[in-house]
This record gives structure tokens, sequence and C-alpha cells, in this order.
């Protein structure tokens, strides 16, 4: 009977926090009881969805909010900027610091999906970036956590905090107790901030590659040498040899495909190619569609192009007979692009396309004819979520040689096609509403490949952007006096600025633009000449999302994927603007959802500046001054 009663009183409570909002006042906050035990409290935040979650009241100066706080650091989907704020709170109602928190956070998460595992790599690169003090503090914790033999993933995370701590010793130390161990401290190395840290432990790489303990540790050195950029030519070396290893001819074959194209030699390529086809040959047809053949198959597309052209064409000839080149290209997280930015095919010939989607947003890929890429995603954009033939956002024109599904998160989809006939530059683009701006590539079609590879020239930019690469920029390039720095300054060039790197095409100036952001218009007003607070907006937009452009993924029983916003919400149905440019939303009925949930990174790619120079970012922010200042008038 007791029982009875206290599972009542946990639906009295849970129902409690579940009263629906007044749409006339707008949204209630749920009503959660944080004096009730652990499990309790835990249980009725659980049920929350994000933005009820966010609704919560809380407080930084009351111990009993602190549940509140550690759900939200839990969520992956939360905006950086809102768990950002979480764990400082955390750390100041526990007297501890940012990193302890975030270390309780990674150790606390099961890592039983993409989005945990996803939120724990986040979250593991955040704490290996806190001040040297913090991670110096957690010496004790981390020491521990890095000799239980429970959790390999733990281990790897708390030997590269003692690294990040300055006692790379302690975690060697630790290393050297059991085979475990050591393949927890080279896996560490790819989770390292920065490239000098990754350098000081090339030494450990080397040694575990030379003497090995098991053929999990040689596998673990094999990785770990290829992500570390310093002598990358020796690792070349050491790794070219193992394609010949049918135990390590993966691993190896996936290190060599990091290393930078430069350090491949003629001879060892060709001996290699040759291996890598022979392996080809000796694969039953059932494996050749395996992702561990198809990255052997990608590296003898990389050693194809080190040998002479007789010798290539041969063995290419070979690989004919057992299997069709597959191309792989896979999508970068939260920057709207692709990260194969062209490819070479010979005309006439089959090839398979290969997409894989890290981002956390879906895409798609469609080849179009020369000339045609913006035509057809304005064509895609028409449409729309029904798209031709199952495809969403791909039109039914001539100017679309082949297509992908729109690929949801963590996913992958296949195009097999055969090259055109006729030479030439074709592009590839996503057709997601107002993805083209930024993500698109070319196939070169040429007459013959291996020719071609002999002298490859990098294609035209397909919508003319002649712009190059400049700096990865970050918060910290801009430290100074903004006063200064934007005096004097032409806001006819931010402006051209902001045309060029396709804010326009999402942002309103003077009711001028797309409406899928936020009005810029009055910026400055609005954050009261913050200069930092904007240049983050701009550098980082998935720091704080604005819940009315927060991004929601919906996958349908069907198997559909969609993404878009919310406008609206009920018990039957949800309304999703799918396509900025779309009168009306798309309705989908709640019994044809299968999963929804938010997305964590903004609409708005980050990455946006990184070619430009920094005098034109801080002419960008001159335009956006100088447009407040003209409203406010």
């Amino acid at each position: 009977m007791r029982l009875l009663i206290r599972l009542l009183c946990i639906v009295v409570l849970v129902e409690t926090a579940f009263v629906a909002p007044c749409p006339a006042q707008g949204p209630t906050p749920p009503k959660i009881f944080l004096d009730k035990s652990p499990r309790i409290v835990a249980y009725q935040l659980g049920r929350l969805d994000d933005e009820r979650l966010l609704l919560v009241p809380r407080s930084t100066d009351d111990a009993k909010y602190i549940p509140v706080y550690e759900a939200i650091v839990g969520r992956p989907a939360m905006a950086a900027g809102i768990r950002e704020e979480a764990f400082a709170t955390l750390a100041e109602l526990k007297d501890s610091s940012v990193a302890a928190e975030m270390l309780a956070t990674i150790s606390d998460s099961k890592m039983d999906n993409p989005d945990a595992k996803r939120l724990v790599d986040l979250l593991t690169g955040l704490m290996l970036k806190r001040p040297a003090a913090e991670l110096t503090a957690l010496k004790p914790q981390l020491s521990e956590i890095a000799s239980d033999e429970d959790d390999g993933t733990l281990r790897s995370i708390a030997m590269a905090g003692l690294i990040a701590a300055d006692d790379a010793a302690a975690a060697r130390s630790i290393a050297d107790s059991d085979p475990e161990a050591t393949v927890a401290l080279l896996d560490a190395i790819r989770r390292l901030p920065g490239k000098k840290r990754k350098v000081t432990q090339r030494d450990v790489a080397v040694d575990a590659f030379e003497t090995p303990a098991s053929p999990e540790i040689k596998l673990a050195a094999i990785d770990a040498l290829s992500r570390i950029p310093a002598d990358q030519s020796d690792t070349y070396q050491r790794l070219i040899t193992l394609v010949d290893d049918p135990q390590l001819r993966i691993a190896a074959s996936r290190g060599l495909m990091r290393l930078p194209a430069g350090v491949f030699q003629r001879e060892s390529s060709l001996d290699a190619a040759k291996s890598l086809v022979a392996f080809a040959e000796a694969t039953p047809a059932a494996q050749r569609t395996t992702d561990a053949f198809i990255d052997a198959m990608q590296l003898v597309d990389r050693l194809m192009t080190k040998i002479p052209a007789k010798e290539a064409r041969s063995l290419r000839a070979r690989l004919r007979e057992v299997t069709v080149r597959v191309v792989k290209i896979g999508t970068v997280e939260e920057e709207m692009r692709y990260d194969v930015p062209y490819f070479a095919v010979e005309a006439g010939r089959p090839v398979q396309i290969l997409l894989e989607n890290h981002d956390l947003m879906p895409h798609n890929l469609v080849i179009t004819q020369p000339g045609a890429l913006k035509g057809v995603a304005m064509a895609g954009l028409a449409a729309g979520p029904e798209g031709t033939g199952g495809l969403p956002y791909v039109p039914d024109s001539p100017n679309v040689i082949a297509a992908s599904e729109m690929v949801a998160p963590d996913k992958s989809a296949r195009i097999t096609l055969t090259a055109p006939s006729t030479p030439g530059e074709y592009p590839y683009v996503c057709t997601f509403p107002q993805h083209w701006y930024r993500m698109y590539g070319v196939m070169v079609v040429v007459e013959d490949l291996d020719a071609w590879n002999q002298n490859p020239v990098q294609p035209s930019d397909p919508l003319g952007n002649t712009r190059s690469f400049v700096q990865a920029w970050t918060l910290e390039d801009f430290a100074g006096d903004f006063e200064n720095d934007l005096r004097d300054r032409t806001p006819s060039v931010g402006e051209k600025v902001f045309n060029e790197a396709s804010c326009v095409g999402c942002h309103k100036i003077n009711n001028v633009g797309g409406a899928v952001g936020p009005e810029l218009t009055d910026t400055y007003t609005k954050w009261k000449a913050d200069h930092m607070a904007i240049l983050r907006e701009i550098l980082v937009p998935s720091h704080k999302i604005d819940s009315k452009y927060a991004m929601q993924v919906i996958l349908t029983t069907d198997g559909k994927t969609m993404s878009g916003i919310v406008v609206d919400e009920n018990d039957d149905t949800v309304a999703l603007l799918t396509n900025p440019e779309a009168k009306e939303p798309v309705i989908i009925l709640q019994d044809d959802i299968e999963v929804i949930k938010r997305s964590a990174t903004s609409m708005m790619p980050k990455a946006l500046m990184d070619q430009y120079t920094k005098e034109e970012v801080l002419d960008l922010m001159a335009y956006l001054k100088s447009v407040a200042q003209a409203a406010a008038k």
C-alpha cells in the first residue's frame, strides 16, 4: 500500500509539471518539487523537453536549484551559451570549478546513443581547454578514472586530462599498468586540443608502434601517429608498408588518408597500390560494400595520383573488373559544407558517391549540369519537402543528373551513376533551403582520369567565389579596443561582406534580405553596443539560439526526415516551417512522428568569416553599427 501511495504521489507530481500553458499568458513554468528526494526530482526534470526545462525557475544563489542546472548541462541539444552559464553556476553553487563540473557530467553520461556521445566529445574538448589550474586540481580524480578498467572511453578522457594538466608522466605511468590503459593513452592523443600537445606525445605513439604488447596497441598506435601533425613523412614510411598486412591493412589505410598528399612517394605508393588491388580482387563480392573495404579503396584513389599513368591505368582496369569506384564525401559539422570540394571521374564510367552526414541537420547531394547549380537549388526550393520521386527538395529537371535522399544526422546514402560522356565541371549541391550558398562542390569529368591525376587542375568555383581560406577566427583574435578598432572604417565595405558572405540570404536589414534568422537592423541597439557579444554571434552562432529560430529535426514513421522551425504544436499536429520562403508550414500528424528533437546547432553555419581578413570582419561590424545608428535617428 505504501508503495502504491508513493507511486501515485509521483504521478501527481509529474502531472502537475505538465500543466498546459495558457495561450493568452504565454508558457507557464512547469511546477517542479525540488524539495523531494533526488530520484523524484531527477524524474520530474527528465520528463521535460528542453524548452520546458528552461522554463523551470532557477537561481544562482540557492543550492536547491543544482539539479536543474545539472539537467541543463546534460542535455545534448542545449545551446552552448546556456550550457556555459549553467556550468559556471554549478561551479559557484558547489564551490568547485567548471572543469570539475564538466568531468562530473562526462562521467555520468551513459553514452548509449550518438547524441550522448557527441555531447561527451564536446564537453571533453571544452574541459581540456580550461585553465591549467582547474585541471591540476582535478589530477586525483583524473588519475582514479584513468586507473579504472571498466570504461575505456572514460580512461582515455582522463588520460587526456592529465596531459592537459601538464602531468603526462602520470598518464604514462598508469598506461604501463596494463594493455588496456596503453590503448586508452594512445586514444587520448586524438582528444588533445591544439597541435602542440599532440606533438609532445609522438614519442609515446612511436614506442607503442615499435614494441606493441598486443594487436590492439598496434592498431591504436597507428591511429595516434596518423593524427599527430609532426614528422609526417616518417609516419608515412611507417604506415605505407602495413597495407600488405591483413590485420593492419584497414587501420593503415585510414591513417594514411589523414596524412597530407605531399608526403606520399611514387615507388612506395605503387607497391601499396598493387597490394590493395590484389586485396580487392581477393575480397568476396559480398564484402566489397563494407566501410573497411571502401576506406581501403579510397586510399587506392589517393595512391593512383602518385604513380605513373601507365601503371595506374593497368591497376584501375583490374579494379573495374571487381568493383565500382566509390567517392566518399562527408559533411562538416556546423559549417554547412562538404569535406570534399571537388573530385574527378572518367567520362562514361560508373561511379558511386557515398554521402556521410556528420552534421546535426539533414543534407543531400544533387549533381547538376554545368552552370545549373543555382537554378537547380531554386527549383528544389519550389519542389519543397515532397520533391520529386520521394526525394525532398529535388526538382524534376533535366539539369539534375543524380541526387540522394535527404540524409539524417549520423546516417549515410549512396548515389550510383554513370558519369556524363562529355568532359566538364559538374557542380554538386545540397538543395535544402538556403544551403546552396555554401554547400557545394564540383565533379570534374575527364576523358582520362589517370592522365588528369598527373596534372590535376582545380575547377572554377560554381558561384564565382574567388576567395580562399584566411584563418579560423576566434574571439581571442579580436581582443582589444573595439571603439578604436571600429573608428574611421568604411561601412560600405562591411555591407559588401554582408552580401558576399550570404548573410543577406537569411537576415533582413532595413526590410531587405531573408527571413530565416533575426532582423539585424537594430543589432547594436539590442546588444547595447556590446561589441564582443555581437562578434560572438557572428563567429559562434550556436552559442545562443533564439527559441524562435531553433531547428527541429523530425523523423516520421515512414522513414522521412524533415527539419525546420516548429511554428505551432498541439496534441494532434506539428506545424513545421521547412522552407523560409514558404507561405504555409507543413502540417505533420503527431501519430506520424517517430522522433522529434531540437538541434543544438544554429541554422547559421560557423566559419562564415574564415575567408575574410580581420579588417573585413571589423568592417562588417562597423556596417552593423552604422545601420543601427541610422535607424535610431
